[in-house]
């Protein structure tokens, strides 16, 4: 009876172990051999698209396959899973340029600065990872000093705040680099206002200065987008310091892999250029994963004398870590076999990611209070 229970127990590891590390790799061919679709069976079809919808990656797959596999057979079921997923990317994209359109109108009025940031950039830019984006918010850059007109101005034309708490207000207004999110009281596109790209309690402080005046001008509207370089290392930054890096931030680490394709193939000098903002901004580590996990997973081209002589390559042993631990994290598993594994690699990175935010002095006592208004929420 016991060796057959141990049996069993072996059998189901294994299996959890099988599935999950085939479901990876599934997904990650899709995107770069995307020729071996053809030879994918239906469960595995299916197996694809729950991971792809799970990660709201699905509409911009579809987008890719239609762009560089036209002539790819695809099964009608998925065929229709892909076109669903393509026409709710497309209506979300119209409502996230109107509210872009809404904002231009009323903080022209202002005349100030104003950035707007991910992907909202990517549609006013036209560019390529726009195509198939689920956006439920839209990211603008203001300077400090302005960010209470901003705010003030909005909320007398119709925006509202999203957080009411108390705790959280002061949470957004003492240590971090954005206040709290609001949203339009006949729309649903919430609007997340910065005046930095990290919490002030961070222990990186890019000067949000040369983001200024390094950014360029949109035609047709009063905003402005990133340059190219910071736009990237913004990316970087916002998945390496700024996310949980989890199977929901796998969207981003594509961005940076179809970004570092597309500036390098427009300028020789790319790779150096990016350096010398980095340093100049001080995000030499954020480039360094950002450049080293989209090789790793994208087969992004990378030169790799870039990535030995980076100035933001970290020691050895936090490089093993790293290594084994966000490729977990990062990809979804098999639905159908989630590993405790996997749950406490991103338990670990989500602490990770919590510690390079805010001091210890600050963090635990932050921590303590969010657990338990989740415990009284539950209640």
């Amino acid at each position: 009876m016991l060796l057959h229970a141990l049996m069993v127990w072996c059998l189901n590891k294994m299996m959890h172990h099988y599935s999950g590390k085939k479901s990876r790799q599934l997904l990650l061919s899709a995107f770069t051999t995307p020729a071996t679709l053809a030879q994918l069976s239906i469960q595995e079809w299916e197996l694809l698209v729950r991971m792809l919808r799970a990660n709201k990656l699905l509409a911009s797959f579809a987008a890719r396959i239609e762009l560089t596999h036209p002539d790819l057979k695809i099964p009608a079921k998925v065929a229709e899973n892909f076109q669903a997923a393509q026409r709710l990317a497309d209506y979300r994209k119209k409502l996230v340029l109107w509210e872009l359109n809404r904002l231009n109108k009323v903080l022209a009025e202002l005349d100030i600065d104003v950035i707007v940031l991910k992907g909202g950039a990517y549609i006013l830019q036209g560019l390529h990872m726009s195509v198939g984006r689920l956006l439920a918010d839209i990211d603008i850059l203001v300077p400090k000093q302005d960010i209470a007109r901003v705010e003030k101005h909005l909320l007398a034309h119709g925006w509202q705040t999203t957080q009411h708490d108390e705790y959280d207000q002061q949470y957004y207004r003492n240590w971090m680099h954005e206040i709290p999110a609001l949203r339009h009281h006949e729309r649903f596109i919430e609007v997340d206002i910065h005046h930095t790209i990290l919490p002030l309690t961070s222990r990186l402080h890019p000067d949000p200065r040369r983001l200024f005046a390094g950014a360029v001008a949109v035609a047709g509207y009063d905003c402005k987008v990133l340059s190219t370089y910071d736009m990237l290392l913004h990316s970087a930054v916002h998945l390496f310091y700024d996310a949980e890096l989890n199977a929901s931030d796998l969207r981003d680490l594509l961005d940076l892999h179809e970004l570092f394709s597309l500036f390098s193939s427009q300028d020789v000098q790319f790779w150096k250029k990016l350096e010398k903002r980095a340093v100049e901004l001080e995000l030499q580590r954020p480039l360094y994963y950002a450049m080293y996990f989209s090789k790793q997973l994208f087969n992004t081209e990378i030169p790799t004398d870039v990535l030995v002589a980076s100035k933001g390559r970290p020691l050895y042993g936090v490089r093993v870590f790293m290594a084994y631990c966000v490729p977990l994290a990062l990809l979804p598993e098999n639905p159908d076999y989630p590993q405790k594994k996997v749950a406490f690699i991103r338990w670990l990175l989500y602490l990770r990611s919590h510690y390079l935010r805010m001091p210890l002095t600050l963090l635990i006592p932050h921590l303590l209070k969010k657990s338990k208004s989740r415990l009284q929420a539950n209640q």
